[in-house]
């Protein structure tokens, strides 16, 4: 099992290394600062071909694996852009698996290529305020009118949807009371965002201030019944299937980030001269900082195994999910370690890693909480009896 990157892999990392170089930490402490969607960083890959990674050639994407996503999506977040950098471009990467797997040729002609160059962004709609990750239990309504739907209900915690022209979008198109099993009934659009019927409200949130989250209120959103994905009431089975592959690149992302923070860390340990010597000489200080470099490179191997996986066509739901966890608890490790090395100064902003730390508490509780990853490996991996 061969798990280091190929060069391939190398030249792809090297490549959006080279663009990240352009925005650097002083471009994202701003963006911090004052928010806005970092449009100029977004556009660089767009015209570098960068967002249709996973997107077939014929539809103006490269056609790669997530793989290749992930060495990306990490070499984004360990440039310094950290979460705000590939939170940015994330939904390019997974958002749109459910067109390219079930879409119409029509469809696929009519709503890719827009994405792909960067002239249309894409928000993913799925969670509402009183279900959580209870999928199933989704409220938003569409309703069948002759050609059209007509959406109606409230979304939460939906990235970009205040500057998206797009949205993906899962709505229920039959009564929870009246569907056979609790999956069914759930039907997925993807279309355009009438701002005269969806009202977005911006959340005032910890970090990641780049890249807004907002609750999303529709009334009568028109859509045509050709915005629909793949048949009526089966959607849910559709967003599964990029499910495994956002928890990969998620992964990918913490690891980015927490190797970010330790770089940051080791160089302060390495010039910090206190007593008459650098700080790094310390094994209290060395010692949590080889540790942060062991659980991040654990985290980064079964990332890519996860990875291999995915893109075999193996079941890897097991490893998508254990790469999540441990790379998002070792990023949070990492970048605590990172401010604790700074002393007084790991808390001041000009510093990065106060950053990173707040930034480092998204991958650990999204896409899907540590505790419900514990309660899938304890259920399918080990055979134990469901606990919710």
């Amino acid at each position: 099992m061969e798990l280091n990157l190929s060069p391939g892999h190398g030249e792809i990392r090297d490549a959006i290394l080279k663009i990240c170089a352009r925005f650097d930490a002083d471009y994202w402490l701003e963006k911090d600062h004052v928010g806005g969607f970092p449009s100029e960083f977004h556009q660089s890959l767009a015209e570098a071909g960068w967002l249709g990674i996973c997107i077939p050639q014929e539809y103006g994407g490269t056609g790669l694996g997530i793989s290749e996503a992930a060495v990306m999506m990490q070499a984004i977040a360990e440039s310094g852009a950290g979460m705000s950098g590939a939170s940015a471009v994330h939904m390019n990467i997974f958002g749109l698996h459910p067109v390219v797997a079930f879409g119409t040729e029509a469809q696929k002609r009519r709503m890719l290529p827009p994405l792909v160059a960067g002239r249309e962004r894409a928000c993913f709609a799925v969670t509402e305020p009183d279900t959580g990750l209870n999928t199933t239990q989704l409220k938003l309504r569409a309703q069948r009118r002759g050609d059209h739907y007509l959406l109606n209900g409230t979304k939460t915690f939906i990235s970009t949807a205040s500057c998206a022209e797009k949205m993906l979008i899962l709505a229920r198109t039959t009564p929870l009371e009246a569907v056979s099993g609790k999956t069914d009934g759930l039907s997925l659009f993807y279309t355009t965002i009438d701002r005269d019927r969806v009202e977005t409200r911006e959340i005032d949130k910890m970090g990641r201030k780049a890249v807004d989250t907002n609750q999303v209120f529709i009334d009568d959103l028109r859509v045509a019944a050709d915005d629909r994905i793949g048949d009526e009431g089966k959607g849910f089975h559709y967003i599964l299937h990029g499910m495994n592959a956002e928890r990969i690149l998620v992964a990918a992302e913490a690891v980015g980030l927490g190797r970010a923070a330790l770089a940051r860390a080791a160089q302060y340990a390495r010039e910090r001269v206190v007593f008459g010597r650098a700080i790094g000489k310390n094994q209290g200080v060395q010692h949590p900082l080889a540790e942060c470099w062991m659980e991040l490179e654990a985290a980064h191997l079964m990332m890519l195994e996860a990875a291999r996986r995915f893109d075999g066509g193996e079941n890897c739901g097991a490893q998508a999910n254990a790469a999540k966890y441990l790379a998002g608890e070792a990023c949070y490790k990492a970048c605590q370690t990172a401010v604790m090395t700074h002393g007084g100064y790991g808390y001041a902003k000009e510093y990065h890693v106060e950053r990173y730390l707040r930034e480092s508490l998204i991958p650990r509780i999204a896409p899907i909480s540590p505790q419900l990853i514990l309660c899938f490996i304890a259920e399918k991996v080990l055979g134990l009896p469901k606990s919710y």
